[in-house]
């Protein structure tokens, strides 16, 4: 056995840890009742604390230094440098920081659940502090290992290589053209008819079933998933076991399915990930910019775009039994990609999106760093609401409690939504270009090209390059603005 063949095996045993951890994730967020969470707690913490100890092993770094030597092929040398990159990540931190963080971050989960519910910024404040004092130990530690700024330390755990200064020129690039860019799709739609708000009682079996439908129709396999529900949808489980979810209201039927378009994207993505490499480093999602490319791809750039639209609208219509009216394709492509400022980030429109990434970018950032204490952040957060979006903040339930993001721990994660953005819009120029008819097609309900394409420059590719390699190699240049607002200006103010 090489040096390389004993990490394989030792990283798929890491990797089957991986796979269970998020299992039991999903199985709390969708089905464990409130008091069994100080006993998940533990279960997760002792697996990651496992997991770590497997990871930091003396022999690994060894291990490491000797593949190097062995002869590799391409996809083997990658996935040493993706084994070494983990491997460091979990050197730089004592097995007791990783034990606690785990256990604080459940926790607090758990209590942001009904903290959000009952609009308690008050009753979550203390166990969002802890997960914050350990998550800046955290970030010194990384940072202090690896000789770069912390904060850097915590985006490379989401999108490798990423660093505070290119997300400054890349949002930078953004906030240049997006203000105005706001201002004249206000102005456009201001100027034509406002489209009919559809109303009604929406079942939410059959938003399901509808769901269930869209999914199929995508190419997922439910031999290999299944859909539920959760307090804020996410895509989890394992590749071969990819587990959605979405959250209804009677009231409004858009929020599910964009929700559900959203979480297949991730889903197809994970399908897609080459089966040969699966429990390796470099079988895995290259990072989160991409992951979000795929899900925006589908809620964003095609499932808001007139040939799917068009498609959909008569699916909607025998769904829930209506007619006309809001119902129509071309009214429900309008409503669909109306431009409204609002609180919500998963219910934001394409232009405004960017605006609530950057403020939880601004403020987590100063959170981490201290110039922001946690009483301060509700109204920091309002403040930021104001001037990017022009929008009052009622209560902190849609303010600073709306995303679960940092009570998980999840600092540096916000920012992969608008490199998603962003990539989303170059790949799907790139399918555009290489398929001529796939509005067409799409009009049609024949997704086949189109995944066939990503699962071929993206889904496949898995880590083997970087995030700018992937791209590059897919449409020609690495991530940039340029496709985004070109795209930006064709739906809101070119039409």
């Amino acid at each position: 056995m090489t040096a390389y063949d004993d990490l394989q095996a030792r990283f798929h045993r890491i990797g089957a840890i991986d796979g269970a951890l998020s299992m039991l994730g999903w199985d709390e967020a969708v089905m464990m009742p409130d008091g069994g969470s100080e006993a998940r707690a533990e279960q997760v913490a002792t697996l990651r604390q496992i997991q770590h100890e497997m990871l930091t092993a003396p022999t690994v770094s060894d291990l490491i230094a000797a593949a190097a030597g062995d002869a590799l092929d391409p996809w083997q040398a990658a996935n040493r440098r993706e084994m070494r990159r983990r491997w460091r990540h979990a050197t730089a931190l004592p097995a007791d920081l990783v034990g606690a963080l785990s256990r604080a971050t459940a926790r607090c989960e758990m209590v942001w659940r009904t903290a959000r519910k009952e609009d308690d910024f008050a009753g979550f404040k203390a166990s969002f502090a802890s997960v914050l004092q350990l998550s800046r130990e955290a970030m010194a530690a990384k940072a202090a290992a690896f000789g770069i700024d912390g904060y850097d330390a915590l985006l490379d755990q989401y999108e490798p290589g990423m660093t505070a200064d290119r997300l400054d020129v890349l949002f930078g690039e953004l906030a240049e053209f997006l203000p105005d860019l706001l201002d004249r799709a206000l102005a456009v739609q201001d100027e034509r008819p406002q489209p009919l708000t559809p109303s009604g009682q929406f079942p939410i079996e059959a938003q399901r079933q509808l769901s269930v439908r869209l999914m199929q129709a995508l190419g997922f396999d439910f031999n290999h998933g299944r859909l539920d529900v959760s307090h804020h949808p996410f895509t989890g489980g394992i590749p071969d076991d990819v587990r959605l979810t979405t959250r209804y209201r009677e009231d409004e039927f858009a929020q599910a399915m964009m929700a559900t378009l959203h979480e297949t994207g991730h889903a197809l993505y994970e399908r897609g990930l080459p089966a040969s490499w699966r429990y390796q480093p470099v079988g895995e999602a290259r990072g989160m910019a991409l992951h979000e490319s795929q899900s925006l791809l589908v809620e964003m750039q095609l499932a808001r775009g007139p040939a799917f639209i068009g498609f959909v609208a008569p699916l909607i219509r025998e769904a829930f039994g209506v007619e006309g009216g809001p119902f129509t394709a071309d009214n429900l492509r309008h409503w669909l990609t109306r431009v409204s400022p609002g609180l919500i980030r998963v219910e934001a429109d394409e232009v405004c999106y960017p605006a609530h990434v950057m403020l939880r970018y601004r403020l987590e950032q100063a959170l981490l760093s201290g110039d922001l204490v946690i009483d301060d952040l509700p109204g920091a957060w309002a403040d930021g609401m104001m001037t990017l979006l022009g929008v009052e903040v009622p209560d902190d339930r849609d303010g600073c409690l709306q995303d679960i993001h940092w009570p998980g721990g999840a600092f540096g994660y916000f920012p992969t939504y608008t490199l998603g953005a962003m990539a989303a819009a170059q790949l799907f120029q790139a399918v555009r270009d290489a398929i001529p008819d796939l509005d067409v097609l799409i009009g049609q309900g024949d997704f086949g090209p189109l995944f066939a394409w990503l699962g071929t420059h993206v889904h496949a590719q898995a880590s083997f390059g970087t995030t700018d390699e992937i791209l590059t190699g897919a449409t020609g240049a690495p991530l940039s603005a340029d496709a985004f607002r070109r795209h930006l200006e064709a739906r809101y103010i070119g039409d």
